[in-house]
């Protein structure tokens, strides 16, 4: 980020550093606009406008920003396939998708998170919703700003963490995400074989509306089934179960196993669905013999479960900062001393799948 304005008062709060942005959108009308809606705010400024995947590659070899605002719908290369190499050639840059075709529950929306997209944002048609499309482009890049740790910053929890630690026996795998999260989930269950035997328990931070393409998604890439969470349903080896987008996924014990329960009560993080009451559940039915996880996602969510899960002894693995688009969640319970280990959420996967066996 460019470097915070100097001169302030002593005693004054200094302004936030200004973020650079490139827009990509083969628009010129779209790309104007974009434009006059960043260099309108105090804290954000265009670096680059250009109508192409090529054009963008060309441009980020020879300058460095802060968020690239990326439209899907390009001539040649498509955003979806030069996503990818955007994130590469970005060098931690954040990718804001802002796309007409990023609709709520819509297909390219899943798959620009599950390929690294930090976030999503609805492009209207040219002449409409005008002004609250700026209010809304200035709120996500606001909040990514926010999340993205100073370039010198280091945590000292990660330098402690041993890169394979001991863990014990564990009969569940509880996964928490939110921003971020899709494209460590990929990388995560990827490195987990599909015999694995164990449920995965997953509660991400999304709208009911995504639910079903995210669970035929999941099932892609895990190599198993994955279903919704419906009340009542039996926990079964070798699933994945997702929290629906509007309740939160709690255990039951039952015999024989245990059940789900979804509720709908007020939470501190303020998320439907949370993973702080996932979390806590499975402490009350699994205790030490659960494996809990915290991939990257924005505020504390997952940080009192995981205090409650810790506890019990249980185990809890968090994503590294290098790797996570947003570092709060994770940063919470590292920061918190929760932490067993910090892990890129490919080593996550190989410790879930070298250390789940049973006794």
């Amino acid at each position: 980020m460019a470097p915070t304005a100097l001169g302030a008062a002593a005693g004054d709060v200094a302004p936030a550093p200004v973020a650079s942005v490139l827009i990509v959108d083969d628009s010129i009308v779209a790309r104007a606009a974009i434009a006059r809606i960043i260099d309108g705010t105090d804290r954000f400024m265009v670096a680059g406008s250009v109508g192409s995947i090529r054009a963008a590659l060309a441009f980020l070899d020879r300058h460095r920003v802060d968020v690239i605002l990326l439209d899907l719908e390009l001539p040649g290369i498509d955003g979806l396939t030069g996503l990818p190499d955007l994130l590469a050639s970005g060098r931690g840059a954040k990718v804001l998708v802002v796309s007409a075709a990023a609709g709520d529950g819509a297909t390219a929306t899943i798959q620009a998170l599950a390929l690294g997209a930090a976030d999503t944002l609805v492009k209207p048609a040219i002449g409409s919703g005008g002004r609250r499309f700026a209010e809304l482009l200035e709120e996500r890049l606001s909040r990514l700003c926010d999340a993205m740790p100073p370039a010198a910053a280091t945590a000292s929890s990660e330098e402690a963490a041993t890169p394979l630690p001991q863990v014990g026996p564990f009969d569940i795998v509880a996964i928490g995400a939110s921003t971020g999260g899709i494209h460590a989930l990929s990388a995560l269950l990827r490195a987990v074989p599909p015999n694995f035997e164990l449920p995965i328990l997953i509660t991400q931070h999304l709208p009911a509306s995504f639910m079903p393409y995210f669970a035929a998604q999941l099932a892609v890439l895990a190599g198993r089934p994955c279903d919704v969470a419906e009340n009542h349903m039996r926990v079964r080896p070798g699933r994945l179960l997702i929290a629906p987008g509007d309740a939160h996924l709690r255990l039951a014990r039952v015999s024989g196993g245990a059940s789900v329960r979804l509720t709908h009560e007020s939470v501190a993080s303020g998320c439907t669905p949370s993973v702080d009451p996932m979390f806590e559940s499975v402490a009350e039915v699994f205790g030490a013999r659960a494996l809990a996880v915290v991939l990257s996602g924005m505020g504390r969510d997952g940080s009192i479960g995981a205090r409650r899960l810790q506890a019990t002894g249980a185990p809890i693995v968090v994503q590294d900062r290098r790797s996570s688009v947003v570092w709060g969640m994770p940063g919470a319970v590292a920061g918190a001393g929760s932490a067993t280990a910090i892990l890129p959420p490919d080593a996550i996967g190989r410790l879930i799948a070298t250390r789940g066996a049973r006794p």
